[in-house]
């Protein structure tokens, strides 16, 4: 335990360090707006702090292609400061846009003209997305090589892999197998992957430096793929009852020959995973902007005096350290809830019928 509170108290200084010297304006003063909103958005590089004038960052692989063809470099070869058109001009007459409706999108400049290319970069969230799924991949390949090297009659394991074979039965037992009911043994490999997929991208989230500090359960694509596979599974999952109470509800006639139940339980079909991606997305996007405003709460108030520096960082403290205790809570429930609103939807459309 006497190790577990230290390494607590290391993760926060480094939470509380990192955003105080992230961002200034030129002024001087901190910037708090582009501290929270530069942690949740996709970015070109990892940009993990600032030390001086000079930027630490980890520059990241460009793959465009543009109309003179296919270009791979690195953002080291963009400018770090925009020209007085808003372009961080790079070779091949590329260029990240910081105004405007392309802002944060690399462009093509061709004379006055503006073309956008194909872009398949590995941004800051991708790069989290490889590292959090080779994580998850150790997390769960480790206890399987240890059950690859025992039988079912040895000893229960301890440590690590059994704290994953508590996990993985709780999951399996408490919510697959009660949102799906029978046969959800199938089910299984997909629900426990999502569960744990995004239980890994949320507390990878957390951690404010490199391999973590990416925000990529609040990134709308990676939601919105999280749903589309909840979505496509339950649908190929349907029964000929669950399209029946869809199109040819047990409702009167009336209703029937004007069909209002059937297009509200069409739109049913859309509005259920629709409401898996923008739950994650949103609770997660909103417990990092919370944490990181709390934060700079202690920068912003430095220059107000000694009493109120003092008095509004010890709170401002205490408030991070509670939302960040919050947010490990967070991390867990919205993982368990999309996998039960995932399982649940799956049950409801393998329906048999009364």
């Amino acid at each position: 335990m006497r190790y577990i509170n230290h390494v607590i108290c290391f993760v926060m200084a480094l939470f509380l360090a990192i955003p105080a010297t992230a961002s200034q304006e030129k002024s001087g003063k901190l910037n708090t707006s582009q501290i929270v909103v530069g942690h949740i958005k996709d970015s070109y590089d990892w940009h993990i702090t600032d030390i001086g004038t000079r930027h630490i960052v980890i520059n990241l692989p460009v793959i465009v292609k543009s109309t003179t063809g296919w270009h791979v470099f690195s953002t080291a070869k963009f400018e770090e400061e925009p020209d007085a058109q808003g372009y961080r001009k790079g070779p091949f007459n590329l260029a990240i846009a910081t105004t405007g409706p392309q802002a944060g999108k690399i462009v093509e400049l061709r004379g006055g003209d503006i073309v956008m290319p194909l872009d398949i970069s590995i941004t800051k969230t991708v790069m989290v997305l490889f590292i959090d799924s080779i994580i998850l991949l150790l997390c769960i390949l480790l206890p399987a090589r240890w059950y690859r090297k025992h039988k079912a009659s040895d000893a229960a394991p301890g440590g690590f892999t059994g704290f994953m074979e508590m996990l993985i039965s709780w999951v399996e037992d408490n919510v697959v197998k009660a949102g799906v009911g029978e046969g959800y043994e199938k089910y299984s490999p997909y629900l426990l992957t999502c569960f744990f997929f995004i239980f890994t991208c949320n507390l990878m989230g957390l951690i404010p430096f490199p391999p973590g500090g990416g925000n990529l359960t609040g990134n709308i694509a990676c939601t919105f793929f999280l749903a589309l596979c909840t979505f496509i599974v339950t649908q190929f999952s349907g029964t000929k009852y669950y399209w029946k109470d869809i199109f040819w509800p047990e409702v009167p006639l009336a209703l029937k020959a004007f069909p209002l139940i059937p297009l509200i339980e069409f739109v049913g079909i859309f509005t259920k995973p629709f409401a898996l991606m923008i739950r994650l997305f949103a609770n997660m996007m909103a417990g990092h902007a919370i944490a990181l405003s709390l934060t700079c709460i202690i920068f912003v108030v430095a220059s107000m005096g000694v009493g109120i520096a003092v008095g509004m960082s010890s709170l401002s403290i205490l408030m991070s350290i509670f939302m960040m205790c919050l947010e490990l809570l967070v991390c867990f429930i919205q993982s368990m809830v999309f996998t039960m609103l995932s399982a649940t939807f799956i049950g409801l459309a393998r329906s048999k019928g009364e």
